[in-house]
C-alpha cells in the first residue's frame, strides 16, 4: 500500500517534475502539528535526517532535494521501507492535501474575475475532486486540513470543498504561490484563506463604498453631458478605483505613512484628480472650457496634470502627490519611485514605512511595455528600493483597440511580469466593490510588512472608446454589445446594499443628487481634502532664478588641500588595487602641488566642497563607482576581503551624505527615477553617468517628455544632471558620440544647460555652480574620456579655487591678436587635437576659441573673448562630429551672431553621415588628421 502512496506523490501533481511540492504541503502540515499526518507519515518525517545538526524545519531546501532523491529512487526506496501497510485513509488524506494546494495554485483559473463573463475559461482538471480520487460519496468525512487557515484542524471534505471554492474561485483570484519565501505565503494563506476571501464589512464601510462609485459615475457622467465628446479617458466601468484608492490611502495613513505618491497614466485620472486628490471641479471645468493662467507656460493636456493636496486619515494628514506625465503610459512609474526614495530620504526613513508609492497601470501596457520589467528589477536594488510599490493595474481587457490576448500578450495574464520579482497578484472583479476593498488592504499590509512589490489586477471594462470620440462597436462589437447592457458598479453595488438593508432607496438617490449639486456648486468633494501642510520640501528659494544668475563659488585654496587630505586617505586595512594605489598616490602629489591636477581628482574635490556645505549628492550609474574609464575611484574596493570605502563619506562630522550606486543595467528606468528624485529634492545634486555617452538614447523618453520639457509643461523644476562620455577616439560608431545635436535641437526657453568642458578646473566649477547657485534646471555634460588623462587637460590649484566655470575660453598661448587671420572656434577634445597641430605648424595666425557651454549659448562671454578679433574675416567651427550631427546645424546661428558683421563663416569636419563614427580605426586617424588640417589651413 505504502508504494501506492508514494507513487501518488510523484505522479498525480499539476506540477511538472513529480508532488514535491504537494509532499512539502504534508511536511509543512507536519511541522506546524505532528498529529495532523498519520503515524506512517510522521515516521517518514521523523527520520529525515538533521543538516549539519539544525533542525528541518528551517532547512526546507535540503528536504526539497531529500523529496528529490526520493523520487530518482522510486517508491520503493529506502524511506517507503520505512514503514509498512500504509491504510488507503491515508492515501485519501493526501490527496485531500492536493487538492488544498491545487487551489492555492490554480483557483485564479476559475476564479469569478470578469465582469462581462466574456473571459472563457479553460477546464483545471487540478480543481476537480476526480483528478485527486476523490468524490462526493467522500463528502461526509473528516479530514486534515493540514496549514488550510480556516480555524479548524478537520473538515469534512464536502465542507472543506465548498470553501475552496469560496476562497479560491470567488471574486478574487490569488497568485501567489510562485513566491519561494514560506514565510510570506504563509501570511498571505492565512489572511486570505481565515476570511475565505471575503471578510465582513461594517455598515460604514459599506455607505463609504458607495459613495466612492456614485463619485465616480457622477463624475464622468456630469462631463459626459456638459462637454459631450470632449477626450477625457473615463474610468467608466473600472469606477471602482475611487473607493479603491480612497481606502488605500486611509490604511496608509492609518498605518503610519505621512506621503503617498501616485502615477497613473490616462484612464480615469480626471476622476481620481478630483475624487481622490481634491482637485475643486469648477477648475477642470474651465481647462474643459479652453480657459488657462498663461503664466502657467506652454501647458499640457488636462490629463497629463499633476496635484497635490492633504488627505485626513485616521492616523493623521497625509500629503498626496499625483506625479504629472506624458502620453508614454509606463514611464512614470520610476518617476514615482525616484520621488518616493528622494522623500524618504529626507525623512531618514529607510524601510519604507513613512511614504508609500502607488502605480496605476494599463493592462496592455504593463505588458507591453519595457520600462515596467526595469522598475521591478530596480524594486529590491540599494539604489532603488523604496519599501515596495503597490501596483493597480486598471484591466479593462482592451489595448487601444486590441481586445485578442494573443496580440496583446505571450501569458494568460497581464500581470504575469510581476512574477520576476515574485510579486504576489491579486486579481479582482472590479463589479465586486467589497472584494476590491479587501485585496486592497490585503496588499498594502503585505507591502508593509515584507517591503516588496504586490500587484492588485482590477478586472473590469471600458464603457466608452478609447477616448469618447472613438466607436468601440468597430472593432469590438461583441463586447460593446455586452457592455451596453451591463448596469454601471454603482448600480449594483446599491442594489446589494438595499438587499442586505444597509441602506434605503431614499438615501442613494441624495447621495447621487448631492453629489450633482456639489459639481454644479465647484467646490471641493472630497471630503478628507486638507490644505497641504504636511510637504517637506521647499522650493520657493529656487524659484525666478536664470542660468546667469549670480553666486559665490569661490574656495580657498587651503580648503581645497584640506578636503584632498581628507579624500586621498584611506585606513591602513583597506588595501587597495596597485594601479589605484597609484592614482591615489598621483592624487595626493597633486593637493600637495607637486603635480598639475587631472580630471578626476578636481571631480572629486568638487564632490567633497558640495557635501562639506552639508548637500547631499546621488550618483548613479553602470559603473558609477570606479568610472567607465578608470578615472574616478570615489569607491574603494579592499583587495583583502572584497569590502567598500568611500572616502567622499568621511569629510567632516555631520557633512551632507553621498551616495554613489553602481545602478542596474538599464538608461530608461534609471534615468527617469533619477528625475524623479530631483524633481522631489532640490537639495541635492542627482547626477545620472551613462556608461558611454551614445547609451542614453535607451531613455530618449525621459529627455524628450521630461527633461527637456518639464518646466514648460507642468512648471517642474529639476537640476538632475547628466554625464555622457563623449568623444572621437577611434572605438566606432557606438562609443563615440552621445548625440550632442539631439539635446541641442531641444534648447529653448533656457530649459537646460548644455557644457562640454576641456579642463579639470572648468569640471570642478561646473559641478559646483550646479549645487552653489539657486537655479534648478538640467545640466547636459558632454564629459571627455580621453581627456581623463590626457597630458595637456590639467589645471591647478589656483583655478579651482577662482569658482568660475567660464562659458568661454579664450586663447592661451601668447599670440599677437593683430596677426591672426582666422579664428577657429570648438568645443571638447578637438580642441587638443588643434592646439597640439598649431603649435607643431608653428602657426601664430590663427587664434582657436573654446565653448564650453552651447546652451543657453553665452553671448555676452564670447563678445568680450572675441573683442581682439573684431578685424577677422575667416572663422570657422570646428568639430570632431559628422556635419550633420554635432553642434554645426543646431547652434551656427548663434556662432553667425557671435563673428563681425561680413565675415565668413566656414565648417572643418568630418562629411555627413548616417553612423555617428566609423569603425576602423585607420579611418578614424585620416578623418581626424584631415579636419584638423583643414581647420588650421588658411586658404
Amino acid at each position: 500500500m505504502l508504494e501506492s502512496v508514494m507513487k501518488a506523490w510523484w505522479e498525480s501533481s499539476h506540477m511538472a517534475g513529480g508532488n514535491a511540492a504537494y509532499v512539502e504541503e504534508l511536511y509543512e502540515a507536519y511541522l506546524d502539528d505532528p498529529q495532523s499526518v498519520s503515524q506512517e507519515w510522521r515516521t517518514i518525517f521523523d527520520q529525515l535526517p538533521k543538516v549539519n545538526g539544525v533542525e528541518l524545519e528551517t532547512n526546507h531546501s535540503q528536504i526539497r532535494d531529500q523529496f528529490r532523491t526520493m523520487a530518482k529512487l522510486g517508491p520503493m526506496s529506502r524511506v517507503a521501507t520505512a514503514v509498512s501497510g500504509a491504510s488507503g485513509g491515508d492515501e485519501k488524506q493526501v490527496k485531500v492535501l492536493q487538492l488544498i494546494n491545487a487551489f492555492r495554485f490554480r483557483g485564479h483559473q476559475h476564479a469569478n474575475l470578469d465582469p462581462l463573463g466574456l473571459w472563457k475559461q479553460e477546464r483545471v482538471r487540478d480543481l476537480e475532486l476526480s483528478h485527486h480520487e476523490l468524490s462526493e460519496a467522500d463528502f461526509d468525512r473528516a479530514f486534515n486540513v493540514g496549514s488550510y487557515a480556516i480555524g479548524k484542524d478537520s473538515m469534512p471534505l464536502g465542507e472543506l470543498f465548498k470553501s475552496l471554492n469560496r476562497t479560491y474561485c470567488g471574486s478574487v483570484g490569488a497568485e501567489y504561490m510562485h513566491i519561494t519565501n514560506t514565510e510570506q505565503k504563509r501570511w498571505i494563506q492565512q489572511r486570505f484563506e481565515s476570511v475565505q476571501a471575503k471578510p465582513e464589512f461594517d455598515r460604514d464601510t459599506k455607505v463609504g463604498i458607495l459613495k466612492g462609485l456614485v463619485a465616480a459615475d457622477g463624475m464622468e457622467k456630469y462631463l459626459g453631458s456638459k462637454f459631450p465628446g470632449a477626450k477625457r479617458f473615463s474610468l467608466e466601468g473600472g469606477d471602482a478605483l475611487i473607493p479603491m484608492l480612497k481606502n488605500l490611502i486611509t490604511h496608509a495613513g492609518t498605518n503610519g505613512a505621512k506621503e503617498v505618491v501616485v502615477g497613473m497614466a490616462h484612464r480615469g485620472r480626471l476622476n481620481v484628480l478630483v475624487n481622490v486628490l481634491g482637485k475643486n471641479p469648477s477648475v477642470l471645468f474651465d481647462e474643459f472650457a479652453g480657459k488657462h493662467d498663461e503664466s502657467l507656460g506652454a501647458g499640457d493636456v488636462k490629463y497629463h496634470a499633476g496635484y497635490s493636496s492633504d488627505y485626513a486619515t485616521p492616523g493623521g494628514n497625509v500629503h498626496l502627490a499625483l506625479a504629472f506625465n506624458p502620453s508614454h503610459l509606463e514611464i512614470v512609474n520610476p518617476v514615482v519611485m525616484g520621488s518616493v526614495r528622494a522623500r524618504l530620504d529626507r525623512r531618514g526613513c529607510s524601510d519604507g514605512s513613512t511614504v508609500v508609492p502607488i502605480t496605476i497601470h494599463g493592462d496592455a501596457a504593463i505588458a507591453g511595455q519595457g520600462v515596467v520589467q526595469e522598475t521591478f528589477n530596480m524594486s529590491q536594488t540599494r539604489a532603488f528600493a523604496v519599501g515596495g510599490t503597490v501596483r493597480i493595474v486598471i484591466n479593462n481587457q482592451v489595448g487601444f483597440t486590441t481586445s485578442k490576448r494573443e496580440d496583446t500578450r505571450s501569458t494568460q495574464y497581464c500581470t504575469d511580469i510581476a512574477k520576476m520579482v515574485q510579486a504576489p497578484i491579486f486579481h479582482v472583479n472590479a463589479d465586486d466593490p467589497e472584494a476590491v476593498i479587501f485585496v486592497t488592504q490585503l496588499a498594502l499590509d503585505y507591502r508593509n510588512t515584507f517591503k516588496r512589490d504586490v500587484v492588485i489586477d482590477l478586472v473590469c471594462y471600458r464603457r466608452h472608446g478609447h477616448n469618447e470620440a472613438d466607436e468601440p462597436n468597430a472593432t469590438q462589437p461583441l463586447m460593446y454589445q455586452k457592455i451596453k447592457k451591463h448596469p454601471v458598479p454603482r448600480e449594483i453595488y446599491a442594489d446589494q446594499l438595499l438587499a442586505e438593508g444597509i441602506i434605503d432607496k431614499h438615501e442613494v438617490e441624495k447621495m447621487v443628487s448631492d453629489y450633482r449639486a456639489a459639481l454644479d456648486h465647484g467646490a471641493c468633494v472630497v471630503e478628507e481634502w486638507r490644505p497641504m501642510t504636511e510637504h517637506s520640501v521647499d522650493w520657493s528659494p529656487y524659484l525666478g532664478h536664470d542660468w546667469d544668475v549670480i553666486y559665490d563659488g569661490a574656495i580657498t585654496i587651503d580648503k581645497l588641500r584640506e578636503l584632498g587630505e581628507k579624500i586621498f586617505s584611506y585606513p591602513e586595512s583597506v588595501k587597495l588595487n596597485s594601479r589605484v594605489n597609484k592614482v591615489y598616490e598621483d592624487r595626493k602629489a597633486m593637493i600637495a602641488g607637486e603635480k598639475p591636477l587631472d580630471w578626476g581628482c578636481a571631480e572629486m574635490l568638487a564632490y567633497a566642497s558640495i557635501v562639506d556645505l552639508g548637500k547631499r549628492i546621488r550618483m548613479t550609474g553602470q559603473d558609477s563607482g570606479r568610472g567607465t574609464f578608470f578615472h574616478r575611484h570615489a569607491v574603494l574596493h579592499n583587495q583583502k576581503d572584497g569590502s567598500t570605502y568611500m572616502p567622499l563619506q568621511h569629510v567632516r562630522e555631520g557633512q551632507g551624505p553621498m551616495e554613489i550606486y553602481d545602478s542596474v543595467l538599464s538608461e530608461e528606468a534609471v534615468m527617469a527615477f533619477e528625475y524623479g528624485y530631483s524633481t522631489a529634492e532640490p537639495g541635492c545634486l542627482t547626477i545620472w553617468e551613462a556608461q558611454f555617452g551614445d547609451f542614453a538614447n535607451g531613455a530618449q523618453v525621459v529627455i524628450d517628455q521630461f527633461l527637456s520639457s518639464g518646466e514648460a509643461k507642468w512648471g517642474r523644476l529639476c537640476g538632475l544632471t547628466l554625464l555622457l562620455p563623449h568623444g572621437y577616439e577611434g572605438q566606432g560608431p557606438e562609443h563615440s558620440s552621445a548625440r550632442l545635436e539631439r539635446f541641442l535641437q531641444m534648447c529653448a526657453d533656457h530649459n537646460w544647460q548644455v557644457c562640454v568642458p576641456s579642463t579639470p578646473a572648468q569640471v570642478f566649477n561646473m559641478i559646483r555652480r550646479q549645487m552653489v547657485r539657486p537655479m534648478r534646471r538640467p545640466l547636459i555634460v558632454m564629459s571627455p574620456k580621453s581627456l581623463l588623462r590626457h597630458a595637456m587637460a590639467t589645471s591647478s590649484l589656483e583655478e579651482l579655487a577662482e569658482g568660475v566655470f567660464k562659458s568661454v575660453i579664450g586663447e592661451v598661448d601668447e599670440i599677437n591678436p593683430t596677426k591672426v587671420k582666422r579664428v577657429v572656434m570648438c568645443s571638447g577634445k578637438v580642441y587638443y587635437d588643434l592646439l597640439d597641430q598649431r603649435r607643431k605648424n608653428e602657426q601664430d595666425d590663427v587664434a582657436i576659441i573654446r565653448i564650453e557651454q552651447l546652451y543657453p549659448f553665452p553671448h555676452a562671454e564670447i563678445a568680450e573673448v572675441l573683442e581682439a578679433y573684431k578685424h577677422v574675416q575667416d572663422w570657422v567651427w570646428c568639430q570632431e562630429e559628422p556635419q550633420n550631427q554635432g553642434a554645426w546645424y543646431c547652434s551656427q546661428h548663434h556662432f553667425w551672431s557671435a563673428i563681425p558683421d561680413g565675415a565668413r563663416l566656414t565648417y572643418a569636419g568630418r562629411s555627413a553621415s548616417a553612423s555617428p563614427a566609423v569603425g576602423y580605426v585607420s579611418i578614424h586617424n585620416q578623418q581626424q588628421k584631415a579636419l584638423v588640417d583643414d581647420a588650421l589651413s588658411i586658404k
